[in-house]
C-alpha cells in the first residue's frame, strides 16, 4: 500500500473521530453500568458478552483519553514556550506524542474482523502419508495447545482418534479464552485452517529417505450464541459408541461417546469428552451449530464478493499454506512468503512471530480495501 493511501485512510478516519468516539463513549458507558449490576450476573452468558464487549471498546477509550490530555498539555505548553525553553521541548515532545496517538487510534477505529473475540473449535485431521501424517497432526496439536497456554487460553479435547504410535488421525478441541478480551482465540488461530505439509524422514523410513505429508486444520469460530442456525432432527443421525485410546481401543465400559452426522451437508462432528451421553451429545450439537453457522457465512460472503473488486476477510484457508522443512528447520507460509529457520520452537508452541506477520498482512489488507 502506498504512503499516500495510507495516509488518506488515516485522515478519512480522523475526520470522523469526534462523532465516532460520541457512540462510542456512550456505550461504554452503558455496558459499565450493565457489570456494575448484580442482576446481570445472575446470566453467565450475558455476563460475558458484556464483558467481552467491554474489552473491545476499553483500549479504544484508553488511547482517546491519553489523546485528549496530550492535546491540553501541548496547548498549555505552546502558550509558555515563547517564555521558557523547557516549556519548547514540551511542546515539541507532546507534538510527536499526539501523532502517534492519533495514529493508534486511528488503527483501533479501523474495520476490524467483527469476530476476533469469539473462541474457536479446531479440527485436525491426518492427509496424505499414513502413520507419519498421523504423528505430524499429534505435532500440530501440541503445538497449538503450547502456544495457548502461554497466552491465557483453555483448551480443551472433545473428540480424539489416535494411531498406535501416539499419532493423531483425527481430533477435534476448542479453544477458549480465559478472561473476556478485545481478542480471541480467533483473532490469532483463524489463520491456521488449510492444508499443513511436512517434510523429513520419517521415523516408519529406514532408508532415511526425506518423505511429504500432510495434515489438514479446520478452524471455525464458537460464539457465545449461535443466532442462525436451526437444526432439525430428521437431518442428523447420531451414533453413540465407547471413547477410545490408541489404536482405537476403549477406554470406558459405556456407550457415552456421540457422533452426530448432518445429513444435507455431510458434516460430522463427535464428542467423547463427558462421562454422559446426554453431555456428550448437547456439546456435539453446539459444536455443529458453530460450524454449520460459519458455513453459512462463507457461503454469503462468497456471494457477496461476486462482482466486488475486493473482498476483506481472512486469507484464503483452502490451500496448502505451510511447510514444515525438518532437514532445514524451515517454516515457510505461503500465502505471505514468510520464512524462518526456527522449526523446533514453532513446533514448541513459538507462533508469536508467524502470527505477527500474518496479523499485519491481514490489516494492511483490510486497510487497502477501507481506502
Amino acid at each position: 500500500m502506498s504512503k499516500a493511501g495510507k495516509d488518506s485512510s488515516k485522515d478519512s478516519a480522523l475526520d470522523h473521530t469526534p462523532s465516532v468516539m460520541d457512540d462510542i463513549l456512550s456505550e461504554y458507558q452503558g455496558l459499565e453500568a450493565q457489570l456494575a449490576d448484580p442482576e446481570l450476573h445472575n446470566d453467565p452468558k450475558a455476563a460475558r458478552r458484556v464483558g467481552k464487549r467491554f474489552q473491545e471498546l476499553q483500549p479504544v477509550i484508553q488511547t482517546y483519553e491519553r489523546l485528549n490530555t496530550a492535546r491540553e498539555d501541548h496547548e498549555a505548553a505552546a502558550e509558555m514556550a515563547s517564555e521558557d525553553a523547557e516549556f519548547a521541548e514540551e511542546a515539541t515532545r507532546l507534538e510527536a506524542e499526539i501523532e502517534e496517538l492519533q495514529e493508534k487510534l486511528t488503527d483501533l477505529l479501523a474495520p476490524r474482523d467483527p469476530k476476533n473475540g469469539d473462541d474457536i473449535i479446531m479440527e485436525i485431521k491426518s492427509g496424505a502419508g499414513g502413520e507419519e501424517a498421523a504423528l505430524f497432526a499429534g505435532e500440530l496439536a501440541r503445538m497449538y495447545q503450547r502456544y495457548a497456554e502461554r497466552h491465557g487460553f483453555a483448551t480443551e479435547v472433545l473428540g480424539l482418534n489416535e494411531t498406535d504410535l501416539g499419532g493423531v488421525k483425527d481430533m477435534t478441541m476448542s479453544i477458549r479464552s480465559k478472561q473476556p478480551s478485545r481478542d480471541g482465540a480467533w483473532a490469532d488461530f483463524k489463520f491456521e485452517g488449510g492444508v499443513h505439509r511436512v517434510q523429513r524422514v520419517p521415523v516408519t523410513e529406514s532408508q532415511g529417505r526425506i518423505q511429504t505429508s500432510a495434515a489438514g486444520v479446520l478452524v471455525y469460530p464458537e460464539p457465545d450464541e449461535v443466532e442462525d442456525v436451526e437444526i432439525d432432527e430428521k437431518d442428523i443421525r447420531v451414533d453413540v459408541y465407547r471413547s477410545s485410546g490408541k489404536g482405537g481401543q476403549g477406554v470406558n465400559t459405556t456407550d457415552s461417546a456421540v457422533r452426530i452426522t448432518h445429513l444435507p451437508t455431510g458434516v460430522v462432528v463427535t464428542c467423547q469428552k463427558e462421562r454422559s451421553q446426554i453431555q456428550n451429545r448437547a456439546r456435539a450439537m453446539q459444536v455443529l451449530a458453530a460450524r454449520l453457522q460459519q458455513m453459512k457465512e462463507e457461503e454469503a460472503e462468497a456471494e457477496a464478493a461476486e462482482g466486488r473488486a475486493a473482498q476483506i476477510r481472512t486469507m484464503d484457508r483452502s490451500e496448502r499454506i505451510r511447510t514444515y522443512n525438518f532437514p532445514e528447520s524451515r517454516v515457510s507460509d505461503h500465502r505471505i512468503g514468510y520464512k524462518a529457520n526456527n522449526l523446533d520452537s514453532v513446533l514448541d508452541g513459538d507462533l508469536e512471530s508467524l502470527f505477527a506477520a500474518l496479523k499485519e498482512a491481514e490489516r494492511i489488507e483490510r486497510l487497502e480495501a477501507e481506502s
